[in-house]
């Protein structure tokens, strides 16, 4: 149970991830060539990762098709990664808003927000380079979205910002190093993972810090709250209009990918690292079982 976890000092952890920060970032203005011409042939995504991959939607499509269709489901990823980023960053300045600015708690916050802000700027560059609208989530969910900073708080809070990263984390380290992905997505890949590293360790504290001070009624809002969080986040992926991409109507193209069991496995995949964590820091229980479920990041009977 979490208050039996190790609880480091957070000034401590700070000032080791302020240091990691100065000394390893990157500016993408700087760091990729978005001149470079997109290489012919070459894969967005895998396509075992496809939210069709194994279906007969699937099998219709044409080799040409298939790219096709990754180009817009790696600028949906990027553009909804994009839009969860603008709400971590309302998130941590409302926190710092209330904190002392001198400390190295504060500070790396103010890092993060910066480095997410180059992260944002990045992924809608990439979107636009490789010729893909700019997704994110249907308008419903950028409209719920907008309480999230108000009904999501302590560790259920990160704990969200947890699973958007580690989720994202886990399907572009997959990628960043393979070959028959464009250099260009394995480029804003590997930066991504290589600073999302540090606020993974920032995220992963601050649970374990928060839920040891919570009371049981407390504890159940916190554990609904992410799994609601969560649900939304992995149903935001796959905006339902880049199936029009390739000639498939959206509403056909979701259930698809809703009943894949490759898509539903990808998703349990991608979550492999985080619901480990969640699960012994005690944000994932009764109150939130169905959401985590119906998210995919929970398999039925566990």
């Amino acid at each position: 149970m979490t208050r039996t976890l190790k609880v480091t000092d957070r000034e401590a952890t700070a000032q080791r991830l302020l240091k990691s920060a100065a000394n390893k970032f990157y500016d993408p203005d700087v760091d990729i060539d978005w001149d470079a011409p997109l290489v012919e042939g070459k894969r967005y995504i895998l396509p075992e990762r496809s939210s069709l991959y194994g279906t007969p939607l699937w099998d219709r499509l044409s080799p040409e098709q298939r790219i096709e269709l990754g180009k817009h489901e790696m600028a949906s990823i990027a553009t909804t990664g994009l839009w969860f980023e603008i709400l971590l960053m309302q998130m941590l300045l409302k926190e710092v808003y209330e904190q002392d600015p001198t400390t190295a708690h504060a500070q790396f916050a103010l890092t993060e927000i910066a480095d997410e802000c180059r992260h944002s700027t990045m992924f809608a560059r990439m979107s636009a380079r490789i010729g893909c609208p700019t997704y994110g989530p249907v308008p419903v969910l950028r409209q719920f979205a907008k309480l999230m900073p108000t009904i999501s708080y302590g560790p259920a809070r990160y704990g969200a910002i947890l699973v958007a990263e580690e989720v994202l984390d886990r399907l572009q380290r997959e990628q960043m190093n393979d070959e028959e992905i464009q250099p260009l997505v394995r480029m804003v890949n590997r930066i991504h993972v290589l600073e999302e590293a540090r606020h993974v360790t920032f995220a992963r504290e601050e649970v374990t810090r928060g839920m040891a001070k919570l009371g049981r009624a407390e504890v159940a809002y916190q554990q609904f709250s992410i799994a609601l969080i969560s649900y939304f986040v992995t149903r935001a992926f796959i905006n339902p209009n880049v199936y029009k991409a390739v000639g498939i109507r959206p509403r056909e193209g979701v259930e698809t990918a809703l009943n894949n069991p490759h898509w539903r496995a990808t998703i349990a995949w991608a979550g492999e690292k985080i619901m480990p964590f969640l699960q012994e820091s005690g944000l994932v229980g009764l109150p939130g079982k169905p959401f985590w479920r119906k998210s995919f990041l929970l398999p039925e009977g566990k």
